[in-house]
């Protein structure tokens, strides 16, 4: 969606997320993978070309229809007030909105702040066309980045199936059946589609999509295509024949214990959006 949701001048250096916060900053950090907005030192939202809007997770999700934000957008989107919007007018509940923000901001924060990515500029007085929702503390969402990078490693350490068009492989009968939702991710796997646009059209959060490549690639099922850079010091490369290269038959991935051992990623974010709309009543 294009809406206009920057003001204001931006400044000559890149200052943190956490000096923000101290300085009680209000505006748009501007990283080099998406923005994540400020007010009174607080994260209200963030975005990233990476992951689903939270107007991708609403509509494609089938909480909203496509008029219903439209008419959203169309009424108060320049005013900075879609949000309130939609729960005056009755279309979503205060809880619907917060808990859907509250992931669309999460996921997006990870790609803004997470490894790759980087402050670049300040924004000051920059807001956002959703409007205030319900402020994180910005402790908690770089807590956060660093514990889906580290969930992330764990599951799988090749991130480049992160950002590479997703190729199914031909499982051996070792191979653990998968899950409806990983269902789902393989009807879309045709090696063009890339996780972030599988994550579009299935209408979820990009990282709960990454985590379902990752473990997908693990099980075998997914390619691991090889590094365009050289792998970090000490840092194996994909197994032999994880990317499905010519002339090189495929093999099975060896599995690492985290599939085994961090719960449905969906449960998980539920509980702690819960803990973190009951700590701020």
């Amino acid at each position: 969606m294009s809406l206009p949701h920057r003001t204001g001048a931006r400044t000559g250096h890149a200052p943190s997320l956490t000096g923000l916060a101290e300085e009680r900053a209000s505006g748009a950090l501007l990283c080099d993978a998406g923005t994540v907005y400020l007010r009174d030192g607080q994260v209200v939202h963030a975005e990233s070309p990476a992951a689903p809007g939270i107007e991708v997770l609403l509509t494609t999700g089938g909480r909203l229809t496509a008029d219903s934000w439209r008419e959203a957008v169309g009424r108060t989107g320049r005013a900075g007030g879609v949000g309130r919007f939609l729960v005056d007018s009755g279309r979503l509940s205060g809880a619907e909105l917060e808990i859907c923000h509250l992931g669309a901001l999460f996921d997006a924060a990870y790609f803004a702040l997470g490894h790759g990515s980087g402050p670049r500029g300040f924004q000051r007085g920059a807001a956002h066309w959703l409007g205030p929702v319900r402020p994180v503390g910005a402790v908690a969402v770089e807590r956060e980045t660093r514990r889906r990078g580290e969930l992330l490693a764990a599951l799988w350490p090749y991130p480049q199936v992160d950002t590479e068009p997703v190729v199914l492989r031909r499982p051996d009968g070792r191979a653990p059946a998968v899950t409806p939702r990983q269902r789902a991710v393989l009807a879309l796997a045709d090696g063009v589609r890339t996780p972030a646009r599988i994550a579009r059209e299935l209408g979820r959060p990009a990282f709960h999509t990454l985590i379902d490549i990752r473990r997908l690639a693990a099980a075998g099922h997914v390619a691991t295509p090889r590094p365009t850079h050289p792998e970090h010091p000490g840092r194996p490369g994909p197994p032999a024949g994880s990317a499905g290269s010519a002339g090189s038959a495929p093999t099975t991935p060896d599995r690492g214990p985290g599939a085994a051992v961090f719960t449905d990623p969906d449960i998980d974010l539920l509980r702690r959006l819960r803990d973190a709309l009951e700590a701020t009543l």
